[in-house]
């Protein structure tokens, strides 16, 4: 892989990175100020849901951090290498614990689209829980087949 891309994913980590910061700081502070103010029968329902935004900021940021250790190995040509699959192993279970905040807070999207009679709103808190589903199992998958590279590579370099 070439400079340039991995370049262009360290900018694309920034970025949503940078977006779901921003998301944290500015959106649900006045989110929450707003259901507060106006949401008075579904506020039992929201919060947790804002909370679980929260809490699952630490995994995502892991994540990302993972992702921007491993293009480093990449960039060193080092990508073959115990450190590239524990990487892998921790970002997966980064999305692993995102799905599992999302999927236990699954009961209070249901309350809040049939409270606002928004179906909508189901469909969001399914697509948190199996966006971050599916990057946790293709995360495995990736994992799996560098580990299998490395096995091979270690055989080829000790018959050579």
């Amino acid at each position: 892989m070439s400079l340039s891309s991995t370049n262009f994913l360290r900018v694309t980590i920034f970025l949503a990175g940078t977006a779901v910061l921003l998301l944290c700081i500015f959106a649900l502070p006045s989110i929450a100020v707003e259901i507060a103010e106006y949401e008075i029968e579904t506020a039992p329902y929201l919060y947790p849901i804002l909370i679980g935004m929260y809490v699952t900021a630490i995994p995502f940021f892991l994540a990302l951090f993972y992702s921007l250790r491993l293009l480093r190995l990449v960039d060193r040509q080092d990508a073959f290498s115990k450190s590239s699959v524990t990487y892998l192993r921790r970002i997966k279970f980064s999305a692993v614990v995102v799905s599992l905040i999302y999927l236990a807070l699954m009961p209070c999207f249901y309350f809040v689209g049939e409270i606002d009679d928004a179906p909508g709103v189901i469909v969001i808190g399914m697509v948190m829980v199996f966006t971050s589903f599916v990057i946790a199992v293709f995360t495995a998958l990736l994992q799996k087949i560098l580990k299998h590279a490395i096995e091979i590579k270690s055989e080829h370099d000790l018959t050579v």
